[in-house]
């Protein structure tokens, strides 16, 4: 059900990217604006990424995922009304709000019903729902787009009602059938003392670490995910035809990434691995896979130009897993969803960063090929961070000092 959700989620945010060749046609939008409608989104899914993990530690999981999927579905669907910049501005702050809380309620979902040992493969099946997400976003809008205009409305604007309706109707799946497991039943640690507040956590080099690590990674990930349509269409002269035969291959690719990461870390704890190996040895050989993608813009093919996108798109959503799953070898329960938003939050403006990178380098005529080399080597640069600051991956101890 939460991968499902998280399919949603990634399915919401691919709308505006692959639609966006025929929103222009209503709506001019450049280099420069398309990159503020990402940053709109990224701001606030980074800040409601904290803020959801608050909401999340505070009413439970099964009421506040219910409360964020129908917001964000709602947001969604607001984008097809949008007469101007100003309303699609708004929409995507809206989306960011509500989409913010899902990645923060899915890991305190696999926290709630599995022990350690098996939280990486299962946060691999949820991450997967990145990949199907957006494998069904090319060939879904492509479709929607094409006969959109049979009910007399501007087919860009279907691509919105339709996909915002799936996540209410998965709102009332969760609504009918999930239920928190008991706490004698639910697997884990139990909790000791107060929770610790962010600002204890974010006294401890382990979780400054992590965060600016996710800051990294996110920066090159955002920058795929938001910019890879366009720069199929404009670099390689991609048409709708290609975009819903061959643009979901990528995305294909980092859906077998998110199962690979999770399994090989769970599979090299099962051998007597400690976590701290497991993790780190699987986060390594993922951030080895990101390099390549410097190679291109030097492609002399489509089918090159695809692979090597595969490649980092399969390194990546193996990275991810794996990130998201540090938080719960380093948090008790009660911080867990606190922790969770941190990360997000770091990533989230990671992507601010690159997006307004590459909104800048384009319109300066400098090509994607500087872009391109720079989101090469940040999963590098974020994995040292991690081994410098987390020499030993397991649970922190957070000590509230005593008022005199």
């Amino acid at each position: 059900m939460i991968t499902v959700a998280i399919a949603i989620s990634y399915l919401d945010r691919q709308t505006l990217p692959w639609a966006i060749k025929y929103i222009e046609a209503d709506i001019p939008i450049g280099n420069q604006t398309k990159a503020f409608l990402d940053s709109a989104f990224l701001a606030t899914y980074g800040l409601m990424y904290l803020g959801g993990g608050w909401l999340l530690d505070r009413v439970g999981t099964r009421r506040g995922f219910l409360a964020i999927m129908i917001f964000w579905s709602l947001a969604c669907a607001s984008h097809g009304v949008a007469g101007g910049i100003a309303a699609l501005v708004v929409s995507r702050l809206l989306l960011g709000v509500g989409e913010g809380g899902g990645f923060p309620a899915a890991t305190r979902a696999i926290a709630e019903w599995f022990p350690p040992q098996r939280r990486a493969a299962a946060m691999g099946l949820v991450n997967a729902g990145t990949a199907v997400g957006a494998v069904i976003a090319p060939p879904l809008i492509a479709g929607i787009l094409a006969y959109g205009h049979w009910f007399d409305l501007a087919s860009w604007r279907w691509v919105f009602f339709i996909t915002g309706g799936f996540g209410l109707l998965w709102a009332l799946w969760w609504f009918l059938t999930y239920r928190t497991p008991p706490h004698e039943q639910a697997h884990g640690e139990a909790d000791a003392g107060p929770a610790p507040t962010i600002a204890m956590l974010l006294s401890r080099r382990e979780v400054r670490g992590l965060v600016a690590a996710k800051f990294m990674s996110d920066g090159a990930w955002y920058f795929y995910l938001f910019w890879l349509p366009k720069y199929l269409f404009e670099a390689h002269g991609f048409d709708l035809k290609q975009a819903a035969t061959i643009g979901w291959i990528p995305y294909a690719a980092s859906g077998v990434g998110s199962l690979c990461g999770g399994w090989l870390s769970s599979r090299l704890l099962s051998t007597g691995r400690s976590v701290d190996a497991a993790r780190k040895i699987a986060l390594g050989l993922s951030a080895a896979c990101m390099p390549w993608v410097m190679l291109a813009p030097s492609a002399a093919s489509v089918a090159a130009v695809i692979t090597i996108f595969s490649l980092a798109f399969f390194g990546q959503q193996s990275w991810s897993t794996l990130v998201m799953t540090l938080p719960t070898d380093l948090a008790p329960r009660s911080a867990l969803g606190r922790l969770a938003g941190l990360v997000g939050l770091g990533g989230a403006f990671g992507g601010i960063v690159m997006g307004q990178a590459a909104g800048w380098a384009l319109d300066a005529g400098l090509g994607y090929t500087p872009v391109l080399t720079l989101a090469a080597t940040l999963h590098l640069i974020a994995f040292g961070l991690i081994c410098l600051c987390i020499p030993r991956i397991s649970q922190l101890t957070f000590i509230r000092k005593a008022v005199p």
